[in-house]
């Protein structure tokens, strides 16, 4: 009788560790609520493989992916796996563009929040109407609607739109953000949405106070000062991981 090899050892260990902290991702978001169905992507780049990435298996919700269950596709679309789940095109389309063109891409989020949506679809976009929100000023790229992400002539417009910047609110849409880490995109993620819940309770309330534009450089020149040990959202990500951990550790699979 054949011994069953496991997940891990049909992989190399830095694709597999990869892997985990992929799936633990998907499962904070799940708990911090911004899953959206089966839909909406998290990717991250394979280390050593040139053009490799992960992406989730469509067709599972965020609470359902494993590190065994995501999928290695490369730039092309191809599976790289023996993965028996699909890949959602408008998924892999945006993602593969941006992973194939921006060397410190290693991870992109995509989500469809209310808040981010929202946000997305108001006038004026993000405003410098409260601590996080001053995070972004000057750094938020804008790309308008047109349609699903699924034909590749639109990507040209896309990077063209994200210029040097790293976080997108795609109009009428949701948010787009990247970084050289994982936890770093994941940090840059969760500010934006912050930025994006706080200004949807406050424009509810009335005429918004704006910060000027010397105390937003002050707040952005600073905020290192602010940062824990171990890199942009390290620290973040981990204690956020623990949290999920206590509840369900499948993930880890």
């Amino acid at each position: 009788m054949a011994t069953a090899v496991s997940p891990a050892a049909r992989c190399t260990a830095a694709e597999w560790e990869a892997r985990q902290q992929l799936a633990a991702c998907y499962r904070v978001f799940d708990l911090l609520g911004w899953s959206e169905m089966i839909y909406n992507h998290i990717t991250v780049k394979v280390p050593d493989e040139e053009g490799a990435f992960l992406i989730n298996p469509f067709g599972l919700h965020f609470s359902e992916v494993t590190a065994s269950s995501l999928v290695k596709i490369d730039i092309d679309g191809n599976t790289l796996d023996d993965s028996p789940y699909p890949v959602n095109r408008a998924g892999f389309v945006q993602h593969a563009l941006f992973h194939r063109h921006l060397p410190d891409a290693h991870c992109i989020m995509h989500t469809h929040t209310t808040a981010g949506m929202a946000v997305s679809s108001l006038e004026g976009g993000l405003q410098p109407v409260n601590f996080y929100a001053c995070n972004f000023a000057g750094q938020i790229a804008y790309h308008d609607f047109e349609g699903v992400t699924v034909r590749d002539e639109e990507g040209a417009r896309l990077l063209e739109n994200l210029g040097s910047k790293r976080a997108m609110l795609l109009r009428n849409h949701g948010i787009l953000v990247m970084g050289r880490t994982l936890p770093e995109a994941f940090i840059r993620h969760w500010s934006l949405q912050r930025a994006c819940e706080i200004q949807l309770a406050t424009l509810s309330m009335g005429t918004p106070l704006t910060v000027p534009a010397e105390v937003i450089a002050t707040h952005q020149r600073d905020l290192h000062q602010a940062q824990a040990p171990g890199g942009p959202g390290a620290a973040d990500f981990a204690a956020m991981v623990r949290l999920v951990d206590r509840r369900d550790r499948s993930w880890r699979d």
